[in-house]
């Protein structure tokens, strides 16, 4: 049996936790509440230690290993599509933020089909 190894453990805590608070989030906001929320910025500390950039495009999968090319936040789980706003909605990995639906971070968890 392998171990795993401890970046990868801390991705599938992060993406369960954030999975876990999505019926919390903003499931129940209606549209026009989602729309004042503040973009996140890559120079959040909360964005910082997910890795997030506003362009999955730019991500360079040398030096992060859990992206996928082709993932972005529009595809994720966490991300709130029926609440986007001009390209942005909540996501559960950053409470009281809205993301970029071109964005991307290490929290990325792909959308069930």
């Amino acid at each position: 049996m392998q171990s795993q190894d401890p970046s990868r453990r801390r991705f599938l805590m992060l993406v369960a936790g954030a999975a876990a608070a999505l019926p919390l989030g903003y499931s129940s906001l209606p549209a026009q509440a989602a729309a004042g929320l503040t973009h996140l910025a890559p120079d959040d500390p909360s964005a910082k230690s997910l890795g997030y950039t506003e362009s999955a495009g730019k991500v360079d999968p040398a030096k992060e290993a859990v992206f996928k090319k082709g993932s972005k936040c529009q595809d994720c789980a966490l991300y709130q599509s029926a609440q986007a706003q001009s390209g942005y909605a909540p996501c559960a990995a950053f409470p009281g933020k809205s993301v970029n639906a071109n964005g991307w971070c290490r929290a990325y968890a792909p959308r069930p089909a």
